[in-house]
């Protein structure tokens, strides 16, 4: 059975019925049963599948063979059988061996948490980079399993056939074809990697700061870009709504020009294929002089999904202990704010309990991005955090270089400005990233 064409534009697997099961093994997880099963519905209906019903199991030992015990398998294909389903969605990562047996004991098609969020990704990409780096995760993915033919690997769509396809033939050829596909994708992202950097730095000789968006995904990241850059970058109620990352400029108070960059949403579990294959998007949030950790504070489960991002960025090296681990001569972690985001959606008891937490931090803002309450608040914070440890610089430029005079006007507070001969002298309050900035323009001077 083929869920979809493989040669079709029509998206990957709209309307194919399913139901979703999770493993609850023992020593547990940040989130109940329940939530874990509800978002697991979510990222199902991302793809458009149709979530016939879910369930989840206790699984006191996993079976290397299949995860679940055969009582549990059997209430599986049972279930798969009353709701007609054509799909099974296990919410826990699974081996290719696992994989391959449940698919014959519930007599439907198996994918794991892993598969499912590849191709929610592979649906998502917009850009030829986003393209790749889904298409390099996906491959490293099913380097292992095999499953699917792969005579189509030349083929340059978002979605990459985790849930559909003629099926298992030409296992060595197939191999052959994914290292040397794999091979390639690499050179081509290698090169995507190198131009961003240029723009990277060019942006840093600019010099404008950078501020980072991140949160788990359906934090309302989007949302609160839209709100801050006036952009329109789709924002919906769904998860992984975008994917590629987007960067604005912005106006905030006393830094008058910044860059506002939008990334990737994360999640729990986030396959580590993803993360490896997404690491110069990532990049972004590495280069930031600011981060915006935005939550979702009206889900029940925010805390635990905080966790999450802080694992992510902790791997990415710039929270927690992978902040506490850069090596000598690495930039500092850049300074993190959260951003509780859906002020709108709480009650008048929980909304006061959410004001008298983050009244007793200097990193928290209370915000709704759908109404705007709140916005102003961000962007006092985010400049009181740019600006933080602001001095006066005495500074001598040469009396011709206006664009150094017109830069210190912008992002900086000019006390005092006097010419003398071929030199100005400057008084100036700088922040101490703005001074790092300044200082590596050529005609700058160390301060007096």
């Amino acid at each position: 059975m083929a869920i979809f064409n493989r040669d079709s534009e029509d998206e990957v697997a709209r309307g194919t019925r399913a139901v979703v099961v999770h493993a609850e093994t023992h020593g547990g997880d940040r989130r109940d049963s329940d939530a874990r099963l509800e978002e697991a519905g979510g990222l199902a209906l991302a793809i458009g599948i149709d979530v016939r019903a879910s369930q989840s199991f206790r699984v006191r030992d996993r079976k290397p063979a299949t995860l679940f015990g055969s009582g549990q398998i059997d209430q599986i294909a049972t279930l798969v059988v009353q709701e007609e389903a054509e799909l099974v969605i296990v919410d826990n990562a699974l081996s290719p061996v696992q994989q391959s047996n449940l698919e014959k004991a519930v007599g439907a098609k198996v994918i794991d948490r892993t598969g499912l969020i590849l191709e929610i990704f592979g649906e998502r990409a917009a850009t030829n980079e986003g393209r790749l780096q889904v298409e390099l995760a996906h491959l490293d993915y099913q380097a292992g399993r095999l499953v699917r033919s792969w005579t189509h690997l030349e083929r340059q769509r978002g979605g990459f056939g985790f849930l559909g396809g003629p099926g298992e033939t030409q296992i060595e050829a197939d191999r052959r074809m994914i290292r040397d596909r794999m091979a390639k994708i690499r050179k081509e992202l290698d090169q995507v990697t190198r131009t961003r950097g240029l723009h990277r730095a060019r942006r840093q000789r600019a010099p404008w700061p950078v501020i980072a968006l991140v949160g788990y995904t359906n934090a309302g990241k989007s949302t609160l870009f839209n709100r801050l850059t006036g952009a329109d970058v789709m924002a919906e109620d769904l998860l992984f709504a975008t994917l590629d990352p987007t960067m604005r400029q912005i106006a905030l108070p006393g830094l008058e020009k910044a860059i506002l960059s939008d990334t990737v949403g994360f999640v729990s579990d986030l396959p580590t294929q993803l993360i490896a294959a997404f690491r110069a998007t990532l990049e972004e949030v590495l280069s930031a002089d600011l981060i915006v950790h935005v939550r979702d504070i009206a889900h029940p489960d925010s805390d635990a999904q905080r966790d999450d991002v802080i694992d992510v960025l902790s791997e990415l090296g710039v929270a927690g202990e992978g902040a506490a681990e850069r090596g000598e001569g690495e930039p500092p972690a850049p300074p993190i704010i959260e951003a509780w985001n859906k002020l709108d959606l709480l009650d008048a008891d929980a909304e006061a309990l959410a004001r008298e937490t983050a009244a007793r931090r200097d990193d928290v803002v209370i915000l709704s991005a759908l109404t705007g309450a709140g916005i102003a608040d961000l962007q006092r914070a985010i400049s009181a955090r740019m600006t933080a440890g602001a001095k006066v610089y005495g500074l001598r430029i040469a009396a011709a270089d206006g664009a150094a005079l017109a830069w210190l006007h912008e992002h900086g507070e000019v006390l005092a400005s006097d010419a003398q001969g071929e030199e100005t002298r400057v008084d100036v309050r700088l922040s101490d990233a703005a001074f790092a900035r300044y200082g590596k323009r050529p005609r700058a001077q160390p301060p007096t």
